[in-house]
């Protein structure tokens, strides 16, 4: 019998889009990933799911809505693997099925920018799961590169991919060094920064920008830039969440402060 899923412990109708309130709060809720509106209704529902934090239902609804609800189903597999499943394994189960469905659809839309996106994310935390050194080893550095890469080509205003861009350099540099990482995985600390600074004026209301931003700076500088990194944790909590993702983001913000 499949493992139940942890139930989103944030309930609160603000995140329930019924009707033509998803159509009209769209802009804000995917100021971060610019995914398109959906013209399929099963479409739409799965993303609704995904904002009001029925992950499990948003997984179910986005596969068998086909192709075009990937994308919701697999950033709520994720979002639900990274903050909510407590069993380690099952996280890495998780975030590998999601990286699957993810890449099987970039192939199948090429010019879906946030299908390029989701393949990086599900991989790479997928990668944190197992180590980041191990990830490195596997190949999964090139494949996360390429993939954000191409998502930012796609679609520029992606600030999700670039905070993730800035994240995957500085993690890779923190792990091996500035000069292989630059050498062998194309990540500089330059392009880091200016990747969290990039995303930070796309879309400065959301948390994970933030507080991804606050992490590389710890992991590229230790402990001289704590004091900057805490107050980029401050704004995260700070920021009044629209959806599940960002309620979760939020309330990670304030545990770290904490």
């Amino acid at each position: 019998m499949a493992k139940p899923w942890v139930k989103f412990p944030h309930a609160d109708p603000a995140y329930r889009y019924e009707g033509a309130a998803l159509k009209k709060a769209w802009p804000r809720l995917h100021k971060g990933d610019c995914e398109p509106y959906p013209k399929d209704g099963a479409v739409a529902d799965a993303w609704r799911h995904y904002h009001a934090g029925d992950f499990q239902t948003a997984v179910r609804a986005g596969t068998e809505a086909g192709s075009a609800g990937i994308n919701a189903a697999v950033k709520a597999q994720c979002v639900y693997a990274h903050y909510l499943e407590r069993d380690a394994k099952a996280k890495l189960v998780h975030f590998d099925e999601a990286a699957k469905r993810a890449e099987a659809r970039r192939h199948e839309a090429p010019k879906d920018a946030n299908a390029h996106y989701l393949a990086a994310y599900a991989l790479g935390r997928y990668g944190q799961g197992i180590s980041v050194a191990k990830a490195l080893a596997q190949g999964m550095g090139g494949r996360i590169r390429d993939a954000l890469e191409r998502a930012l080509v796609l679609e520029p205003k992606h600030a999700e991919a670039a905070t993730a861009f800035g994240a995957y350099q500085a993690e890779v540099i923190n792990k091996v060094g500035a000069l292989v990482a630059g050498l062998t995985y194309g990540a500089k600390k330059d392009a880091a920064l200016a990747h969290f600074q990039r995303a930070a004026k796309l879309f400065p209301e959301s948390p994970i920008v933030h507080i991804e931003h606050a992490n590389g700076l710890l992991l590229l500088f230790g402990d001289a830039r704590v004091a900057e990194a805490t107050k980029l944790y401050e704004a995260a909590a700070a920021l009044t969440p629209a959806d599940a993702m960002e309620k979760l983001d939020a309330m990670h913000a304030k545990d770290e402060l904490a």
